[in-house]
C-alpha cells in the first residue's frame, strides 16, 4: 500500500517524476514572499519633501528679511502669536549662539548621513520623515552659509513668535516634526529599509 502511493502520489506529497526527481512547482514560495516596495519611489518621496520644505522655508525667510525686518512685529493670534524678524546665530530655538561653526558642521553632517541612507530607503513614512529633516537642516544650513557675519557664521532668520515660547523658523518646525515622526517609527519598529522588527 505505502509503494503504490509512493508511486501515484498523494495530494500532500510532491510530484515526482519518473526519475525519483521532485518537480518543482512554478509557485513554490512565491505566494509567501512579500513584494518589496520599489527604493527609487521612496527616495524620489524624501527629496520631494525636502525640497517643499527647503522651497517654504526659504521664501518665507526672504519675505520676512524684505518685509518685516526693521519693522514692529506683526500680530496674528493677539500677543499670544506674533511674526517677529530676529536674527538667530544659535541652534534650533536660540540655543547656543556661541556655537554656530560647530551647529554648520552639525548640519552639513545630517545632510550626507541622510544622503547616504537613502540608498537603502524602502518605507514611505521614513522618506518623509528624512525628507523633513533634510528640508529643515538645508534651509538653516542656507542661512549659516550666506548670511551675516560671514560663511559658516551666519545668522538663521527666525520670525515665528509664540507667546513664552521661542522664536523658530519653518526649519526649525520641519526639523522637530521629522524628529517626532522619527521617534514615532522607531517605537513601533518600523526600520528604513520596510522591515518591521519586534524586540
Amino acid at each position: 500500500m505505502a509503494e503504490a502511493e509512493r508511486i501515484i502520489g498523494t495530494p500532500d506529497t510532491p510530484d515526482t517524476a519518473g526519475d525519483g526527481q521532485e518537480r518543482e512547482r512554478p509557485d513554490a514560495g512565491q505566494a509567501e514572499a512579500p513584494e518589496r516596495p520599489r527604493g527609487k519611489r521612496r527616495v524620489a518621496v524624501l527629496f520631494v519633501v525636502a525640497a517643499i520644505a527647503y522651497a517654504l522655508d526659504l521664501a518665507s525667510k526672504m519675505i520676512v528679511v524684505a518685509k518685516l525686518e526693521h519693522h514692529e512685529p506683526i500680530e496674528i493670534i493677539g500677543d499670544w502669536l506674533r511674526l517677529a524678524a530676529i536674527r538667530n546665530a544659535g541652534a534650533a530655538f536660540g540655543f547656543g549662539e556661541a556655537f554656530t561653526v560647530i551647529f554648520t558642521v552639525i548640519a552639513a553632517a545630517v545632510i550626507v548621513v541622510i544622503a547616504r541612507l537613502a540608498r537603502k530607503l524602502y518605507s514611505l513614512p521614513w522618506a518623509i520623515a528624512l525628507g523633513m529633516l533634510l528640508g529643515g537642516a538645508l534651509g538653516n544650513l542656507t542661512d549659516r552659509i550666506f548670511r551675516s557675519p560671514g560663511v559658516f557664521e551666519g545668522a538663521v532668520v527666525d520670525f515665528i513668535a509664540p507667546k513664552h515660547f521661542a522664536v523658530f523658523n519653518l526649519a526649525d518646525s520641519a526639523i522637530v516634526c521629522g524628529g517626532i515622526l522619527i521617534v514615532l517609527l522607531s517605537f513601533r519598529g518600523l526600520d528604513p529599509d520596510g522591515t518591521v522588527h519586534r524586540d
